[in-house]
């Protein structure tokens, strides 16, 4: 039996990470058919379309989707290809395990950290309009639902593989409505597993002497982009 996975190889670097990336898997010996498809501004070219339908129908109908980077343009442009999947997929999750190398030193050894980031709100909404010339505003989108969604992933994760501490990372000190509110869901959650131990860090703070500190056992939800 083959896998089918729908391939897009990206851009720039992009085509030679997912190269060698489907050399590894098919080097385990498993059978792969591979559905590939351009995004973004190769895309476009050929479409007209930054994000083709034929490679939303293909992720619908294979399940899993294999993607190599793909330029976001700066400060103008077509949205990130990354964001647009995201939400269009309900890949809400950034999920990001961080352990040291093995025998490799390091001034800080044995970490063990995950961090746990929302992946489609916030400022990842990408909602900006110009007031007046010269005056642009951007705005930074939070509702409970993604707020407790993220929270009790992460919880669930730390439950599950006996994880002991988690802590939710923030800015509440200023923005005080929208990183409130994920503050207050995070806390409505944790009361739902009181055998991992909860806390709160200012994004400021979550430096690398705090999450060192933390290292072991953590999973920390976030709902700010790194």
């Amino acid at each position: 039996m083959a896998y089918k996975i729908t391939l897009i190889p990206g851009d720039g670097i992009g085509p030679e990470v997912t190269q060698a990336a489907v050399r590894i898997l098919e080097a385990t010996g498993l059978k792969f058919e591979w559905e590939t498809f351009a995004a973004g501004a190769d895309a476009y070219e050929k479409y007209h379309e930054y994000i083709p339908k034929e490679l939303i129908e293909s992720i619908e109908r294979t399940h899993v989707g294999f993607k190599g980077p793909i330029t976001t343009p700066i400060g103008g442009g077509f949205s990130s290809i990354n964001v647009e999947l995201r939400k269009k997929f309900e890949l809400y999750a950034n999920f990001r395990p961080i352990r040291n190398l093995p025998h490799i030193p390091t001034r800080y050894p044995d970490v063990d950290l995950i961090i746990v980031r929302e992946n489609t709100e916030g400022l990842y909404s990408g909602i900006e309009h110009e007031v007046v010339p010269g005056v642009v505003e951007s705005l930074k989108i939070m509702t409970e639902k993604a707020c407790t969604r993220i929270s009790r992933f992460a919880f669930e994760y730390a439950r599950k593989n006996q994880r002991k501490k988690i802590h939710a990372i923030h800015k509440a000190n200023i923005m005080k409505l929208s990183d409130g509110l994920f503050l207050r869901c995070a806390r409505n959650v944790a009361k739902d597993y009181p055998e991992i131990t909860y806390a709160e860090h200012i994004v400021d703070n979550a430096h690398s002497r705090t999450l060192t500190y933390a290292a072991r056992n953590i999973a920390a939800p976030s709902h700010r982009p790194p």
